[in-house]
């Protein structure tokens, strides 16, 4: 299994809007965490995608493509592409730039994104919310697939005999599609032969079982082999020397940010006790020490009919740099091998 970190280039603003110098000391430091990480065995590293004041990452192919000048083996993606407000020529283009500078390490997973303000923002109506998604995948599939391009949708200008340049240095950028909890969209996955990323954040991991089976199903039905239908998780998490230090140091940050967040969605505020239920053996909070999460990570690839990659997203608890960066290494040198022994 593979082990990767994910970052949406979180800062605090608790105390207010950050400045100039705290934003670019934040994008430093987290090219120096993912620097960091492929020095020490992390296999994958994604940036999300947000247009949030609490969220640097409304560029990720940018920060991708200086971390991918400073690194040699990590893969570099993103964590997810919010593909429905994207043009999808210009995602091609900036991810196979990045191939190219990466050397043949750079990934995408593109989704729909878990928060609404890109519509507004790039002139998009939410309640095309799906037909937009389709359009869009549809295309940059098929600019993955062939050079010249020919097409016809309703949400971008056609294509009539495009050449897409540049193409990347692999004969195919992976794509993988970022679901939640929707049927339709295990499927869409399965039937495309797409990897599949789930982001669980939330309940209990096994109930996605029944989600995950569709996906296998209609790859299947579609002539696609098993090896191709990858499964991976994006999981909230934080490592530490034992169980209580990881709690004391994520819980006040993770409560803060989730209950802000749940005032804009209608949800009840965090509190210790809905916390610590998600953060046993089957919740999909992954905060402790190594051995336990190391269990729980191998007890989700077992109820899901197995995982190919797992995703800490580490920072939405205004953690210090060196207390990710602390994490990180404890992924690395202690989870990892514990995870792949099994």
């Amino acid at each position: 299994m593979e082990i990767g970190v994910d970052s949406f280039a979180a800062v605090d603003i608790e105390k207010g809007p950050t400045s100039a110098v705290e934003r670019v000391n934040a994008i430093e430091q987290l090219i120096k965490r993912i620097v960091f990480a492929d020095n020490v065995g992390i296999d994958f590293f994604g940036i999300g995608e947000h247009h949030r004041e609490e969220f640097l990452d409304s560029a990720p192919h940018m920060i991708l493509a200086a971390s991918a000048s400073r690194t040699k083996r990590i893969r570099l993606g993103s964590a997810v592409a919010v593909l429905s407000a994207a043009d999808p020529v210009r995602l091609f283009q900036n991810y196979s730039t990045l191939d190219l500078i990466s050397s043949g390490r750079a990934e995408m997973v593109v989704g729909r994104g878990s928060f609404s303000e890109s519509f507004p923002l790039f002139g998009f109506q939410f309640d095309d919310y799906d037909a937009i998604f389709k359009e869009k995948l549809e295309l940059l599939l098929q600019i993955r697939q062939q050079e010249t391009v020919s097409w016809t949708g309703n949400f971008r200008p056609p294509l009539i005999n495009q050449r897409i340049t540049p193409r990347p240095f692999q004969n195919k950028i992976p794509i993988w599609l970022g679901v939640g909890g929707s049927p339709p969209s295990f499927v869409r996955a399965g039937s495309l032969g797409l990897p599949l990323m789930i982001a669980i954040i939330g309940g209990e991991t096994h109930r996605f079982k029944p989600l995950v089976d569709l996906y296998r199903e209609a790859g299947d039905k579609a002539g696609f082999k098993p090896e191709e239908l990858k499964v991976g998780i994006h999981s909230l998490g934080y490592l530490a020397e034992t169980k209580e230090k990881a709690i004391k140091e994520y819980y006040p940050g993770y409560a803060y940010n989730f209950t802000r967040i749940g005032k804009e969605r209608g949800w009840p505020p965090v509190t210790f006790e809905r916390f610590a239920a998600q953060n046993t053996k089957t919740g999909a909070l992954m905060v402790g020490e190594a051995e336990e999460v190391a269990e729980k990570i191998i007890g989700y690839s077992n109820a899901l009919g197995g995982i190919d990659r797992l995703t800490f997203q580490l920072d939405n608890a205004n953690l210090t740099h060196q207390q990710l960066k602390e994490t990180i290494q404890i992924i690395a040198e202690n989870l990892k091998p514990l995870v792949n022994k099994s």
